[in-house]
């Protein structure tokens, strides 16, 4: 596991709770607010181990109920469980596939919504839903879908920049002599 990496995901969960928190841009344009986390949750999942997922759902669910108007806590069961899921079916998986980001981000980001909403019904809480709800829904998952290959990307890009390339081994070693024909 590598400790800068985790940091970086960590930094971007802040930032998309912060951006979504202040932005009003993208509210006032479509109606609704895109949730980043899904898609960064779904990266999380097939690039780190159960225990990154877990350090992410926890962090970003908390901040994420700080800033808005859920109970506290109320984010961080859905997102560890989407996390789960992938991270459980992470070999049948395509990790390189754009239509495979896109549809994965898709679903997390319709589940995610779907899953707090029915936590929040049971704990007694009054949500307000109508018909506009559903455009809502709709416009996070579509949002979601669109933004998870774009998170891919930037990772992917700031992995090539940090981290260390794999060196390509051959079997040729240009320090050693090739004897050819009788002694």
């Amino acid at each position: 596991m590598n400790w800068l990496h985790v940091s970086f995901i960590l930094a971007a969960a802040y930032l998309a709770v912060f951006a979504e928190a202040s932005l009003n841009i993208p509210r006032n344009w479509i109606g609704a607010q895109v949730d980043l986390l899904p898609g960064l949750m779904v990266y999380t999942a097939l690039t780190n181990n159960i225990i990154v997922i877990g350090i992410l759902a926890l962090s970003a669910g908390l901040s994420f109920d700080a800033l808005s108007a859920n109970p506290l806590g109320v984010s961080v069961l859905p997102l560890f469980g989407i996390g789960f899921a992938i991270d459980r079916a992470r070999e049948l998986l395509w990790r390189d596939s754009v239509f495979a980001q896109f549809i994965l981000g898709g679903a997390a980001s319709a589940v995610q919504p779907l899953a707090t909403l029915f936590l929040m019904l049971n704990l007694g809480g009054a949500p307000l839903l109508g018909w506009r709800s559903l455009w809502q829904w709709f416009a996070m998952a579509a949002g979601g879908a669109v933004a998870t290959p774009v998170l891919f990307a930037f990772f992917d890009r700031i992995h090539q920049t940090f981290d260390y390339q794999p060196a390509a081994e051959s079997s040729f070693r240009p320090d050693r002599e090739i004897k050819r024909g009788r002694l």
